[in-house]
């Protein structure tokens, strides 16, 4: 037996690849019932009105065994159908009062169930929301993926539906319990001792059910993360032949949860024949003494026909409680790692009591700003500091990994600086409203952000006014191109707006921009990607953007900062130059050279 669960739990140890997820921290099982019970409270009265119809069941079902009784020892015994009718009258009775119970705990324990579930998604959805930036970098969106589906809904078995069906076991056997003893205490005993090892043998197989569980809920988060993160990047992994390699990392995931299910399935299987060897042992027991003492005329035979018919329902719900324990310590596994999400903090935290900041003027400052990315050692930027004032345009260039959209983040407050401050009209961020800050400051990024939805809704992005989206959709250039389509402004524009062309999709962010009207401009590389065409048609509705508003601009394309009113030139996250575009083409430093090095030809560059 030993051995054997020994090469059990050695089932399922297929090594971790390149896109398995982290295993979540194992809690004890009552620490996690507490945890998620909390959700559950709203639905307390509701719980009580299944709890007084499972005790309902169980009364008729024990009501139907004694007519059974009733109905061997006065009518077919000594052969007088006189009790009959009433006695089916009874059984009609009963059977229609279990049907309407039964019909009600059904509807009403799948309505609690479904709406816990509704409920927990949703929290742990609003918390993932409101985390910063770096946990996403660190997890697999995949994973996140089966953690709201499958892990959430199975802590509805831990909190809820196991509790409920506990209670009606305990009922049952209560029920039936007092009906053996009444019937016979001696034989009733005798039956009773077959519980104990019920319970043994659930326990003995509990943590090996757990920790198979645990592992198929992981490699089942890392399948839905190799999956999403392959299928998002299809183009590349076509564009560069390597379907074999991709298809191989999903099935060594796919072979880790196979591996762990059949762990599990074997320990089930193992399971099932010893509590049926059980349950098969204590039967004929009772059956062998019950024979003996009908014989002795102690008991009738319509008393042993219903004790055996209770001791059926004694063991079932015996074994049921024996494998809800398993159920249990399965849907821990899941309850672990939607508890690993909840423990989450962001690490951009917003004041107790925050100053509001409802329409700023657009003054930027950043003070001695230095930081690092969380778990790294190398500083992205080091003792920044420049201002920019209202109506102002300041770009931000240099080579890769100086540092520019580094800045760019800590503008929106996407993570906080280790050391110095970025101010907005002389206010930390930090004691500023987080939803004030982004308000007040736009992000209009290289890799155009869309929901699979209509352009409509891309460029509203929450907001119902039409009129001001199609006013934002002429400015920005829209309009021009969506008026030609089948279905206008309704369009769907595709899962990350992958059905319209770049251009169209940047056209699209700077009208979503414009709608927002904020008083703060980021640009991390808007034009970087599109070809010199789309870039000229979206220069004109950049422009519009840009007017009146403090703009931060960050670029690897000179060209498109040479109207900045400052340019200032990062390298290693420092900056090394600043000043406009002629005084630093002139000034033979860094500036000059990437000026050189994208255009050669240019006769005013310093030699």
């Amino acid at each position: 037996m030993r051995n054997l669960l020994s090469r059990l739990r050695s089932a399922f140890a297929v090594a971790d690849g390149p896109g398995t997820v982290h295993a979540a921290p194992a809690l004890p099982l009552r620490r996690l019932a507490g945890r998620f019970w909390p959700y559950a409270r709203a639905y307390r009265r509701w719980l009580a009105v299944t709890l007084v119809l499972v005790a309902a069941a169980a009364a008729l079902q024990t009501a139907e065994v004694w007519l059974f009784k009733v109905l061997v020892d006065d009518v077919l015994v000594p052969r007088d159908l006189g009790a009959f009718p009433p006695l089916a009258f009874a059984f009609v009775a009963i059977a229609l009062a279990g049907g309407a119970v039964s019909f009600t705990d059904d509807v009403l324990s799948t309505w609690i169930g479904e709406r816990f579930v509704l409920d927990l998604r949703t929290q742990v959805f609003r918390h993932l929301q409101g985390l910063s930036l770096d946990f996403f970098d660190r997890r697999r969106l995949g994973d996140l993926t089966a953690r709201l589906t499958g892990d959430v809904a199975a802590i509805e078995t831990l909190v809820l539906s196991g509790v409920t069906d506990a209670i009606s076991y305990v009922l049952r056997i209560a029920f039936v319990s007092a009906a053996l003893l009444y019937l016979d205490w001696g034989l009733a005993l005798v039956a009773l001792l077959a519980a104990p090892f019920f319970w043994l043998s659930a326990r003995r197989f509990s943590r090996s059910i757990k920790r198979a569980s645990r592992e198929k809920r992981r490699r089942s988060g890392a399948i839905s993360a190799v999956a999403e993160e392959s299928l998002a990047n299809v183009q590349l992994v076509q564009a560069y032949g390597v379907e074999s390699r991709e298809v191989e990392r999903f099935h060594r995931e796919a072979l880790g949860a196979y591996a762990a299910e059949m762990a599990a399935a074997r320990l089930r299987a193992l399971f099932r024949p010893l509590i049926d060897l059980l349950e098969v042992a204590g039967a004929l027991l009772v059956i062998g003494i019950g024979t003996w003492e009908v014989s002795r005329g102690r008991l009738s035979v319509g008393g042993l026909i219903a004790f055996l018919a209770y001791v059926g329902q004694l063991y079932s719900p015996v074994r049921g409680l024996s494998r809800l324990s398993n159920s249990a310590f399965a849907a821990a596994a899941s309850a672990e790692r939607i508890a690993e999400l909840l423990d989450a903090r962001p690490t951009v935290r917003p004041r107790q009591k925050p100053l509001r900041l409802l329409r700023a003027r657009g003054l930027v400052e950043l003070d001695g700003v230095s930081f690092r990315y969380p778990e790294t050692r190398r500083f992205a930027l080091r003792d920044v500091s420049f201002r920019a004032e209202r109506g102002e345009m300041i770009a931000l260039v240099g080579p890769s990994g100086a540092g520019k959209s580094t800045l760019a983040k800590l503008l929106l407050r996407f993570y906080d600086p280790v050391r110095g401050r970025v101010l907005l009209d002389g206010h930390d961020l930090r004691d500023l409203a987080l939803g004030d800050v982004r308000n007040n400051v736009t992000l209009l990024l290289q890799e155009t952000l869309a929901f699979d939805a209509s352009v409509r809704d891309n460029i509203a992005l929450g907001r119902h006014d039409d009129a001001a989206v199609f006013a934002a959709a002429r400015a920005a250039g829209v309009d021009s191109f969506v008026r030609r389509l089948d279905d206008g402004y309704d369009t769907p524009m595709g899962q990350r707006g992958r059905l319209f062309s770049g251009g169209e999709r940047q056209r699209v962010a700077i009208a979503r921009a414009l709608l927002r009207d904020a008083p703060v401009l980021v640009l991390d590389e808007p034009t970087t990607s599109l070809d010199r065409e789309a870039q000229r048609r979206v220069l004109e509705p950049l422009r519009r953007l840009i007017d009146g508003r403090t703009t931060i601009v960050v670029s690897h394309d000179l060209l498109t900062v040479r109207d900045a009113t400052r340019i200032l030139v990062l390298e290693d996250g420092e900056i090394v130059e600043e000043g406009t575009h002629d005084a630093l083409v002139a000034g033979g430093r860094l500036y000059t050279r990437l000026w050189r090095l994208h255009h050669p030809d240019d006769a005013t560059i310093a030699s």
